[in-house]
């Protein structure tokens, strides 16, 4: 029933110029985190082409650029000799090594965000999760799971960017992914892609909602209390 509301409002504030329900960003941080594979690129974009007031932060990689990434867009592509530098400058928030290749999410000045009315989402895995949350304010931690592993290696397989044991290593890991994915706030499962946006957005929305809800009421308060003041 909740759900439902929530999606209702937004399908009525949407394109409105009143500023509805969920079409501005209140500076909230959403970190979302999925093994590799699970579809959280696609809903990412879909989520974000629907939802205005997001802003995606592009991380920093050592790893050469598949054929479908595009510069600036999905990754910053740099040498692991800059990456060595952006690390001992102190420049990230969290870093990893994952197969050999570095990622990296770099500071940035969330204090801004709510002004600007963005809020800002950050493709990281569990581990790096950890490491963020000990330095900014309160996320909101979001797991996207695949169906089953058996789903989870298919698609793996038929993108064809990894070899055979690559593959392996890749469900492997994402079984030790999933039981960090218990302190999470919230963990959506990714069977149909549509429903899955949905779900997304309305999380974002409520969120929204809740950071918005001491300032709206206190306006509110005021406001009624002017005419018999």
């Amino acid at each position: 029933m909740i759900l439902s509301l929530i999606l209702d409002a937004r399908g009525k504030g949407k394109g409105s110029s009143g500023g509805g329900m969920g079409e501005k960003g209140e500076g909230l941080i959403f970190i979302i985190s999925a093994p590799s594979g699970a579809g959280k690129t696609t809903l990412l974009r879909k989520v974000m082409e629907e939802l205005p007031g997001l802003r995606f932060s592009v991380s920093y990689t050592t790893r050469p650029p598949r054929a479908n990434e595009r510069e600036g867009k999905d990754y910053h592509f740099i040498s692991p000799s800059l990456f060595q530098k952006m690390v001992e400058r102190d420049e990230f928030l969290e870093w990893a090594e994952v197969l050999g290749n570095r990622y990296g999410t770099a500071r940035k000045n969330t204090h801004l965000l709510k002004s600007e009315g963005i809020d800002l989402i950050l493709d990281i895995d569990t581990q790096g999760a950890r490491r963020v949350v000990e330095q900014v304010e309160p996320a909101i931690l979001i797991y996207v799971l695949p169906p089953s592993l058996e789903s989870l290696e298919e698609r793996l397989t038929k993108r064809g960017f990894d070899s055979p044991e690559r593959i392996q290593f890749r469900l492997a890991n994402a079984k030790r992914d999933m039981e960090e994915a218990r302190w999470y706030h919230y963990v959506i499962l990714n069977d149909r892609i549509e429903e899955t946006v949905e779900k997304l957005k309305a999380i974002i929305i409520a969120e929204r909602c809740r950071k918005k809800k001491n300032g709206l009421l206190e306006e509110k308060m005021n406001q009624w209390e002017e005419p018999h003041g």
